[in-house]
C-alpha cells in the first residue's frame, strides 16, 4: 500500500466523525479540474508504511475514522489487506473512488470492510471522456454504484459543478443514476495545476453557490437527495 501524503486531523472528510485522511498516489483519469493534479503520475515520494500505522496506533481513541482518497485508492494491489489492518485498531472506513474499479469494490463489499462509500459521478455519459480522459468510462462508474445499492450500504454521490455545466447537465446525469442515498454537489474552485491546454476551461466564471443550490433543487425532482 502507498501513502503519499496525509491530514493528521479532518472533521469534514468522514461526515459527523474526526478522521485522518490518507491519499494514495496514482489515477487512471485525468479530470481537467483535478485538485490534486501531482497525485495522477504516481511517481510522489511515498511516507513510509510503518509511519502511518505508528500514527494511527497512537491516535486510536482520539481519531473516529480513517478516510482513504487519492489519487485512485482502488488502483493499489494491497489495499483491502491495509484496510484489514487498519479495521483492527477499532477505525470506520471511508473509501473515495472515482468509481473505475468495480471488481475491486464487489471484494470490499464482501467482506464489508468500508463503512462509508463517496463515489464521483464526474459529468453526463456522452460527455465522461471529455472531462474526465485517461481510463474513464460512465457505464464502469455506473457498475460501481449499482453495486453499492444492491449491497444496501450507506453512500454518497459527488459531482463537482464546474462551469461547462447547466440545468440540463445535472438532471442528465441525474436521470442516468436509480435512486441514490446522497448526492452532494460541490462547488468548483480553480486548481493551482493543471494542463496548459486546459486554461480556458479552467478560467471560465464559477456558478455561485446560489445557482448551484438552485440546481440541486432541481435535480431533486428525478434525485430527492440531492443536495449542496
Amino acid at each position: 500500500m502507498q501513502i503519499a501524503g496525509i491530514t493528521k486531523s479532518s472533521l469534514l472528510d468522514y461526515p459527523g466523525l474526526i478522521s485522518c485522511v490518507l491519499f494514495v498516489p496514482g489515477c487512471n483519469f485525468d479530470c481537467f479540474y483535478c485538485h490534486n493534479r501531482e497525485l495522477i503520475s504516481g511517481k510522489q515520494k511515498l511516507i513510509p508504511l510503518r509511519e502511518i500505522m505508528d500514527f494511527l496506533t497512537q491516535r486510536t481513541g482520539f481519531l473516529d475514522g480513517v478516510v482513504i482518497t487519492g489519487g485512485e485508492p482502488t488502483l493499489q494491489p494491497n489495499l483491502l489487506p491495509f484496510i484489514r489492518e487498519v479495521r483492527k485498531l477499532g477505525f470506520k472506513i471511508k473509501l473515495d473512488t472515482n468509481g473505475s474499479s468495480p471488481h475491486v469494490i464487489a471484494k470490499l463489499l464482501d467482506e464489508r470492510l468500508c463503512d462509508y462509500y463517496a463515489v464521483d459521478y464526474k459529468a453526463p455519459s456522452d460527455e465522461y471522456k471529455e472531462i474526465c480522459r485517461g481510463w474513464s468510462n460512465a457505464e464502469t462508474v455506473r457498475e460501481t454504484i449499482n453495486q453499492l445499492i444492491r449491497a444496501n450500504v450507506f453512500f454518497e454521490i459527488r459531482t463537482t459543478v464546474i462551469p461547462q455545466f447547466t440545468a440540463e447537465s445535472l438532471l442528465r446525469m441525474a436521470g442516468e443514476l436509480p435512486l441514490v442515498p446522497k448526492w452532494t454537489l460541490n462547488r468548483y474552485r480553480r486548481p493551482e495545476l493543471f494542463k496548459e491546454e486546459d486554461i480556458a476551461r479552467i478560467d471560465a466564471e464559477p456558478h455561485s453557490r446560489d445557482k448551484i443550490a438552485e440546481f440541486a433543487s432541481l435535480m431533486k425532482t428525478v434525485q430527492p437527495n440531492a443536495t449542496t
